[in-house]
């Protein structure tokens, strides 16, 4: 089978730059076509600088990294410093991008490469808010036609919010995005707090990632020592749950993860649960399925696969 063709739309973020590193050590089953960044974690001028580090530390400097939208569609931006740092990768020491940010808007970008693809041949992998997908999704509508799925990360529902009581960070920066996204008709696959908070990097887990003996092992296991002590605090959890490497894991190995196909609708006008992911798990309306909520993950599994790649880089 050949790989499946992607693009990954990011704002990272420690956790954004480990699902970056596992597609680029997939090629087997991920051709990643291009990287779009978006304001989410930090804003866009340090998204789009990360997620260059990131290619040039995985050797893959080819990779086309495109800057996309600054803001949310119709709120100020939130950001999650508190969570990532200032730079969104601190922890590890890392140089600087020599590679070139491309000049195409990430909008442009995502418009003309759909355009131009087969039907349902490309799979659209935000890791953040979904500001770029939305705003392609509503200029040009027909793009719709050619993504084959929509696998993020984002929302909740028994876990219920980490940035309010009730929403989790990306769906709240721009709940309205999301909205837009969850209606387009796009098969989605969501990875909700739900499952990323059972995807925690123990301190056994993260000693294997500085024992590779490469330069991304040890980046990834001082990011994530440095993003731990956040969730350590707030959940008393053993570990830093790894949020965005779930979108990816999924992509290669889908059978790590089990859920169920259910209705999902945004919240977009009350601000006390502005931003929260309306998730029908039961089944209590009437309102047709239109994601398949992810709701467990096999966490050694996953863990075994992501040391076993990045152990290629």
């Amino acid at each position: 089978m050949p790989p499946r063709k992607i693009i990954i739309d990011t704002d990272p973020g420690q956790d954004d730059a480990v699902a970056i590193l596992l597609a680029l050590a997939s090629p087997e089953e991920i051709e990643v076509l291009g990287i779009t960044c978006v304001a989410g974690n930090v804003p866009l001028a340090f998204t789009s600088k990360n997620a260059r580090i990131i290619c040039e530390l995985a050797g893959k400097p080819e990779v086309k990294v495109y800057a996309g939208c600054d803001r949310p569609l119709g709120r100020d931006l939130v950001t999650a410093e508190h969570v990532h740092g200032e730079t969104g990768l601190n922890g590890p020491v890392l140089p600087d991008p020599v590679m070139p940010l491309q000049e195409t808007h990430a909008v442009d970008y995502l418009i003309e490469t759909l355009r131009a693809a087969a039907p349902k041949s490309v799979t659209l992998c935000p890791l953040g808010p979904l500001t770029n997908i939305a705003t392609a999704l509503t200029r040009a509508p027909e793009i719709a036609e050619t993504v084959q799925e929509i696998v993020l990360m984002g929302g909740a529902y028994f876990e219920v919010g980490n940035i309010t009581p009730t929403a989790e960070f990306n769906i709240y920066v721009d709940p309205q995005a999301a909205d837009i996204v969850f209606k387009s008709g796009v098969p989605i696959v969501v990875m909700p707090l739900d499952v990323t908070h059972k995807a925690l990097v123990t301190a056994p887990r993260n000693a294997a990632f500085r024992n590779l003996g490469n330069a991304v092992g040890t980046a990834v296991a001082e990011m994530t020592d440095f993003f731990e002590r956040f969730d350590r605090e707030k959940y008393g959890s053993d570990g830093a749950p790894l949020h965005d490497p779930c979108v990816t894991a999924y992509l290669i190995r889908p059978e790590l993860f089990s859920g169920r196909q259910i209705n999902v609708e945004i919240e977009t006008q009350s601000e006390l649960t502005m931003g929260m992911t309306v998730a029908d798990w039961w089944g209590v309306t009437d309102r047709p399925p239109n994601a398949l909520f992810i709701q467990d993950i096999d966490a050694d599994g996953f863990f075994g696969l992501l040391t076993e790649r990045l152990a290629r880089l």
